[in-house]
């Protein structure tokens, strides 16, 4: 064990001055300076987010992108949308809920509600709540119905005329991703981007969500078709084995974050070379999605001289703030 010294300490903590704040990222530049328990982890963390973000086009890295569904049914999602279309992650995984409110959202818009509402009386009215905000069914399983069986058609018509012996070869949620997302010709869609910039968006729980529901169905009508998971873990063990540096922002935790830091300690040396956690989960119940970067490190997913930070949060509250600052024009 280290000891420390009065040396390692002579950072002084400054007080914010309102006056010279002007925009987002001097105000978070002061939280770095200024402290105050989580604030000084976001200054730290867009630090991390930046310089990585900043190496993602070099050749064989890679920069993750992790988080749960929830949040594209807000407009968090924009803050998504934004990265993949700057390219700024170059690997995403995520929930099937994220396809479920990204196609929805393109065709329909959800509702502002809130947490007290009374969910007897909404379900009577064929309303769904997600939190504070309110979905009508017309708005969600009966609109991905309508337009995502048709799409299935198609694309099973088009791996058909492309291999007519295997079709289904290396079909995984990634090609799936893509095939969708060149459907969408809306630029405020997720699927749209990773399509057009052939970002690989991996699902590993691909049936927990309205399209898996709809994927079920069309195998109902057409019981050849297949989905390949472990497709998807041949691109992912392709990415690691060749990749110079690894980084990551992974939002939340469950089976998203898992997958991204699992894949990290096959990697030469094993694990990521920085890392950014948000949550809003607490350690002590041996979650994942409390479970501190630092827990990685004896597993080999994250290395020990990793630049890494957990920042304690909701992040429909911190993205904005990162996004502000990280997807500048300047």
């Amino acid at each position: 064990m280290g000891g420390y010294s009065r040396d390692d300490f002579d950072v002084p903590v400054e007080d914010y001055d309102f006056s010279s704040v002007s925009d987002v990222r001097s105000l978070i530049d002061q939280m770095g300076r200024a402290g105050g328990f989580t604030a000084s982890k976001l200054s730290r963390a867009r630090d991390i987010l930046r310089k990585a973000i900043l190496q993602s086009n070099e050749e064989g890295n890679l920069n993750w992108l992790s988080f749960p569904a929830c949040l594209c049914a807000t407009g968090t999602r924009g803050f998504f949308v934004e990265a993949l279309k700057r390219r700024a992650y170059n690997v995403v995984v995520t929930t099937c809920g994220t396809l479920d409110h990204d196609i929805a959202r393109t065709f329909r818009d959800y509702f502002h509600g809130d947490f007290s509402l009374d969910d007897i009386a909404l379900g009577r009215e064929g309303l769904n709540r997600l939190g504070n905000v309110v979905i009508p069914n017309e708005c969600y399983g009966e609109i991905l119905e309508r337009v995502l069986l048709p799409w299935l058609s198609e694309i099973e018509d088009e791996r058909k005329a492309k291999d007519s012996i295997n079709p289904w070869r290396g079909f995984g949620s990634v090609e799936l991703c893509w095939a969708i997302g060149d459907r969408i010709d809306d630029e405020s869609s997720l699927l749209h981007w990773v399509a057009k910039n052939r970002i690989p968006m991996v699902i590993p729980g691909l049936t927990d969500g309205s399209i898996g529901s709809q994927l079920f169905m069309h195998r109902q009508r057409s019981p050849d078709f297949m989905v390949d998971v472990l497709a998807d873990e041949q691109v992912l063990s392709d990415l690691i084995w060749t990749a110079n540096e690894s980084h990551g922002l992974m939002i939340g935790g469950g089976i998203s974050k898992h997958h991204v830091i699992w894949w990290n300690q096959f990697r030469e040396d094993s694990g990521m070379d920085s890392a950014v956690s948000i949550t809003t989960a607490p350690e002590y119940d041996g979650s994942l999605s409390g479970a501190r970067l630092k827990e990685a490190i004896s597993w080999g997913k994250i290395r020990p001289e990793a630049d890494q930070i957990v920042v304690e949060g909701e992040a429909s509250l911190i993205l904005p703030l990162l996004g502000s600052d990280l997807f500048r024009n300047d």
